[in-house]
């Protein structure tokens, strides 16, 4: 895989990490829904800054935090800001979630993560990956009930999981108070099962905008649901 990312209004270096970019990222970056007066935005597992760097570039937020607990990907998000036209708007914290929750008395008016899972590929991958997608080091009780204290009275919460857990991530959620707001449900190609689920919450009970998204007719052939998603970050779009 190359270890240059371009996008269309920045780039991203991925040489130093094993979280290299990829589908998942780019559709919650481009999916999370932003409010007009949008201040501050905190990115949980910033990877190589993806996620922050497509929010700074879809918002006037002033703040726009991230924090990484991986020595690698700390440093690589860090390249990644402060190469983008965005670094004066962007900062990452290198400490865990439970860490940051402890030390931090500021709420953000969005919080975002692509949160780790697990994947049936765990065995096989490098320890940095793994991590990555393993929920032991975060579980999504830990992740909810950190991102409630964080989360400004008003403000919204978006994540991408595996379209399995959703049922159980919504449920540890209300247990946390926050209620499901949104729901995306992905799939590769038309005839495939559903993989992913983008979801996004608040403190507010309001009625549920569900919808589908398939990302490819075939191979490389994406749909325009898709391309009219992601067209203001993908170069070929």
């Amino acid at each position: 895989m190359s270890k240059t990312f371009q996008f269309k209004q920045f780039t991203i270096q991925q040489d130093k990490t094993a979280m290299k970019v990829g589908t998942d990222g780019v559709l919650l970056g481009a999916w999370a829904q932003l409010e007009s007066n949008l201040f501050s935005v905190l990115d949980i597992g910033a990877g190589t800054g993806l996620i922050a760097l497509m929010l700074a570039q879809k918002s006037n937020a002033e703040l726009i935090d991230a924090i990484e607990l991986n020595d690698e990907a700390y440093e690589q998000a860090v390249e990644n800001f402060e190469s983008s036209d965005w670094g004066d708007r962007l900062f990452c914290y290198h400490a865990s979630l439970q860490e940051f929750s402890e030390e931090i008395d500021d709420t953000y008016d969005l919080i975002i993560s692509n949160p780790p899972f697990y994947t049936s590929t765990y065995k096989e991958l490098p320890e940095g990956r793994a991590m990555a997608r393993h929920t032991e080091t975060l579980t999504y009780t830990e992740l909810l009930s950190n991102v409630v204290k964080l989360l400004s009275e008003n403000g919204s919460c978006a994540f991408i999981i595996p379209f399995e857990e959703a049922t159980n991530f919504i449920s540890v959620a209300k247990e946390n108070n926050l209620f499901l707001n949104r729901i995306t449900n992905v799939k590769g190609t038309e005839n495939s099962k559903f993989k992913r689920s983008l979801v996004q919450f608040s403190f507010f009970e309001k009625p549920i905008v569900k919808t589908e998204l398939t990302i490819e007719i075939e191979r490389h052939k994406y749909t325009d649901d898709y391309i009219a998603l992601t067209k203001d970050f993908y170069l070929k779009m």
